[in-house]
């Protein structure tokens, strides 16, 4: 029981504050929780369209193609970025994508989520896209940020805050003393940190993919291109599909992995997939129907991943909805990729999206910065340098250029001489 008189007390859960008090038997609870707004899948794709630039407010998950840079920016759409002089880049389009996370280019053809749907988008002209195909409810295990109970013939498209008052019993608060109803969620995650979704690296390994048809995407990325197919993960499963047609693609299979994957990297006929438990390696010699060769496990942790031709570069970091209690780089073998072999593991602060170059490793390491690596001895890394004063998510280093994602920006390196790396280019954020 408590006691007939106390005094309020503050306790910060994320975004709510529950401030329990009472007089006598009588207790009540302040608290904040967040309702869904939904929308038909009709009105969604109404609003898939082309815009004039706006300013970016939330840099998500990246993706490069020529001298184009794709900025996702989480359930809203794509900036259109003109990189042609990376002194002076050029926001030149916004594409309105709701619920959109992921991408993939090839040629004039963009791919992207839309919630549960992929959506096909002719972007011969940045400022006066179409939509060419849509393929529906092929990402049905949609990651929101939070808990949350969807209406099945809808899509949440954003939430209402509210706050209220209610009286509780004083023996018995329920959930953090206040009972929910199921179309209510009680937000507690933070959506900057991308950890329920994964942007790109993919074919950052090296560089020869510069020139071909189709881009290269970052190691948070749920999306991949190799030649005439676009495979993408969801929370259990991959997807594959044939973009012979470019602009109309076809669902040709669909593979369960496991449990809880998350992102997906391609190279030299090989998908490399991270998940929360381990990383899958999978042969797609015949591309159509990709083949399960090797898995390394490790402990539950966010598991962004690269590769080479004789090694796997893999990311655990603690502070997401993965779990997890390491923060550390691990360098594995895979020369025989049936057995993928640990070699060694570095200790970081909170390390995200990575990238290869040659033999520089470039490691997003959370508020810790850039770290840049010489790799050239995988058993032995060399760190050549930090570059602090940045919270760093995601990077793609490709001809000498690295472009970075954090919270405040999108940076762009010039790595030429990686003792002395030149910031080339900064497009700021707009806090709403």
């Amino acid at each position: 029981m408590m006691k007939k008189i106390c005094s309020a007390i503050t306790i910060p859960l994320v975004v709510a504050l529950l401030l329990p008090g009472c007089l006598k038997d009588h207790c009540t609870q302040t608290y904040s929780y967040f309702v869904p707004v939904y929308k038909t899948t009709e009105e969604v794709r109404a609003n898939i369209k082309s815009n004039a630039p706006r300013s970016i407010e939330q840099a998500g998950k990246i993706y490069l193609r020529g001298h184009y840079i794709f900025l996702n920016e989480v359930d809203k759409g794509i900036h259109i970025i003109d990189n042609s002089i990376p002194e002076t880049p050029r926001n030149v389009a916004f594409i309105d994508i709701p619920g959109n996370m992921d991408m993939a280019v090839k040629g004039n053809t963009l791919y992207a989520d839309a919630y549960t749907d992929l959506v096909t988008l002719d972007i011969t002209d940045p400022l006066n896209v179409k939509t060419t195909k849509i393929i529906e409810n092929v990402f049905p295990y949609r990651q929101y940020y939070g808990l949350f109970a969807a209406d099945n013939n809808k899509v949440i498209v954003d939430w209402i805050k509210k706050d209220t008052t209610v009286n509780i019993d004083c023996e018995n608060g329920g959930f953090f003393g206040v009972n929910f109803r199921r179309d209510q969620m009680f937000f507690a995650t933070d959506v900057l940190s991308l950890s329920n979704s994964s942007a790109h690296s993919q074919g950052s390994a090296g560089s020869s993919k510069s020139a071909s048809p189709f881009g290269v995407g970052g190691s948070m990325a749920r999306f991949a291109i190799e030649g005439y197919y676009l495979y993408s993960v969801t929370q259990f499963d991959l997807n594959v599909f044939d973009i012979s047609r470019t602009d109309k693609p076809d669902l040709t299979n669909k593979v369960n992995i496991g449990w809880d994957i998350e992102t997906i990297f391609p190279f030299q006929e090989k998908l490399f997939i991270g998940s929360t438990t381990g990383m899958y390696i999978y042969n797609i010699s015949n591309p159509g129907s990709p083949q399960q060769e090797g898995k390394f496990a490790h402990v539950q942790s966010c598991d962004p991943v690269i590769a080479d031709e004789k090694y796997a570069y893999v990311t655990l970091r603690t502070g997401t909805n993965c779990g997890g209690v390491d923060n550390r780089l691990e360098v594995l073998d895979i020369a025989d990729v049936k057995n993928p072999a640990l070699l060694n593991r570095y200790d970081l602060n909170n390390p995200h999206g990575l990238s290869k170059s040659g033999n520089f490793l470039f490691v997003c390491d959370g508020d810790a910065g850039l770290r840049v690596f010489n790799a050239k001895d995988v058993n032995n890394l060399e760190l050549i340098t930090t570059i602090e004063g940045i919270n760093a998510y995601d990077v793609i280093a490709m001809n000498y250029i690295a472009l970075v994602v954090t919270n405040d920006g999108l940076y762009q390196y010039w790595y030429a001489d990686p003792n002395n790396i030149q910031l080339l280019s900064k497009i700021n954020l707009t806090k709403p």
